[in-house]
């Protein structure tokens, strides 16, 4: 419908959440296959947390970030999936305005505070891999504060701009937001006010908020592999690109999913492209963090039997 025909309509105060579907035995297993992932990834995060905070051992920056970057998983899941699983247990997919715009406010936040905390990361591993000796008195606990509370409070602000011009649009038409949770874009496509500016601006924080970000990791990486490579000893080399073969692992899947949702064209279909890959770095990139960093992480295994 075009969007001079909405303005006669009443304004939308609540959205339709459409998700993956409709039907009880569709429900029944989304339900139980999102609250499995969100048990293992709360529980699978909170022990990262307890086991860094518990373990002497692993009080260095790397396993700082750590358990900063497992608080913020936390935190991402349960901005979403409690909401999805409440729709699927109950049948109820509508959501108010007010709380589609908080739900789009805290996504946004947590996902730019991800990408500055993941370049810290890898800012991390620059500095143990290709500056050992500098290392110690580079990152001391100062600047780990600091590149922490860099990464949160950068991520914080980065949305509250593009949360403001979304709720201030006028949405006077549909009320089904053709995805799982409530994104800038599915929320755009609803309103009968002029989004030209507003996806422009959201653009923007967008390459703002991951393309810096990423090209410090690229290039921390870059270096990286550079100095590992030129280690003359094979053994050595499989030992120095083990201490950040987790975080890379963990880089490459978040960047890759954001890339794929926001770099393929948009589909109207139920199960667009968009849909399935944002459910890798919304719900999976959460759940497998955890298991990366325990299972190929030699010294939170060598703490795990110290427990």
């Amino acid at each position: 419908m075009p969007k001079q025909e909405w303005k006669n309509k009443t304004a939308v105060t609540e959205f339709i959440l459409l998700g993956f579907g409709n039907g009880p035995q569709l429900d029944s297993c989304l339900f139980l296959m999102f609250l499995s992932i969100y048990i293992v990834t709360v529980t699978g995060n909170t022990f990262i947390i307890v086991l860094v905070v518990a373990n002497r051992h692993l009080h260095t920056p790397m396993y700082f970030f750590l358990g900063n970057l497992a608080c913020l998983e936390i935190c991402y899941s349960s901005n979403i999936l409690p909401r999805m699983l409440f729709s699927y247990l109950g049948g109820d997919r509508s959501i108010s305005a007010n709380g589609c715009f908080t739900q789009y406010y805290f996504f946004g936040c947590l996902a730019a505070a991800e990408c500055y905390l993941l370049a810290m990361m890898s800012y991390d591993r620059y500095l143990a891999v290709c500056r050992p000796l500098h290392y110690p008195s580079h990152m001391n606990v100062k600047l780990c504060l600091q590149l922490a509370a860099a990464s949160w409070i950068s991520g914080f602000l980065s949305n509250s701009v593009l949360t403001v011009l979304i709720s201030s649009l006028d949405f006077c038409g549909p009320q089904k937001i053709e995805h799982f949770f409530c994104d800038s874009f599915p929320m755009m496509k609803l309103s009968c006010s002029d989004t030209r500016v507003t996806g422009l601006v959201t653009s923007v924080v967008a390459g703002v908020c991951s393309l810096p970000p990423f090209l410090l990791t690229f290039s921390s990486y870059l270096y990286i592999l550079i100095t590992v490579m030129r280690i003359p000893s094979a053994i050595r080399r499989k030992k120095a690109f083990s201490t950040c073969s987790s975080h890379l692992i963990v880089v490459v899947l978040f960047y890759w999913s954001i890339l794929a949702v926001y770099v393929l064209p948009h589909h109207d279909t139920q199960m667009s492209p968009n849909k399935i890959f944002s459910v890798f770095y919304t719900i999976l990139t959460p759940l497998v963090n955890p298991l990366i960093y325990s299972l190929r992480n030699k010294e939170v295994k060598e703490a795990l039997r110290k427990q």
